[in-house]
């Protein structure tokens, strides 16, 4: 069993082992902009980081209600946006479909290739912007604190449902 594969199996009560490390930051982050890691918070938060794949908030809501069924979609939706601004999740907005969600585990940096034709979306950490970005900064004397890439086509099943 790969290392992702054992942090991911968990006890229904608790979060991945992977997730205990963070949730000290995750604290931390929260307090310094006021909020506290509340039940609701929590069950949103270990429902992204038990998906290998980004969950709409609707898949969210679903999963969670299992959970925790006094929980409203308003407060998914909150949580959604809290997290994505402290940076504990990732936000994909491919166009023309709903947004998704995945946590952001601690190798971090990565980036997306979103079908256009579903919406899939697929993770890749490859990245050879580095030089572009310095750069940049020296000719802008912007000082980049990071960048975003997400790279839009169509994936193997799109093309082949196209070319048939």
């Amino acid at each position: 069993m790969s290392n992702s594969a054992s942090m991911l199996i968990e006890n229904h009560f608790h979060l991945p082992s992977w997730m205990k490390l963070m949730e000290k930051e995750i604290i931390a982050k929260l307090r310094q902009r006021g909020y506290k890691l509340t039940p609701q918070r929590k069950v949103v938060l270990k429902t992204i980081a038990r998906s290998q794949n980004h969950l709409t908030p609707a898949e969210i809501y679903g999963r969670v209600k299992e959970e925790y069924p006094s929980i409203g979609l308003v407060t998914v939706y909150r949580t959604l946006e809290i997290l994505t601004e402290l940076g504990v999740i990732c936000e994909v907005n491919p166009e023309g479909s709903s947004r998704s969600y995945l946590i952001r585990r601690a190798l971090g940096h990565h980036h997306h290739l979103i079908c256009s034709g579903c919406g899939a979306v697929v993770d890749f950490t490859t990245c050879n912007l580095g030089e572009l970005e310095q750069r940049l900064s020296q000719k802008t004397g912007f000082e980049v604190e990071g960048h975003l890439l997400e790279i839009y086509g169509f994936c193997p099943d799109c093309q082949q449902i196209a070319s048939a």
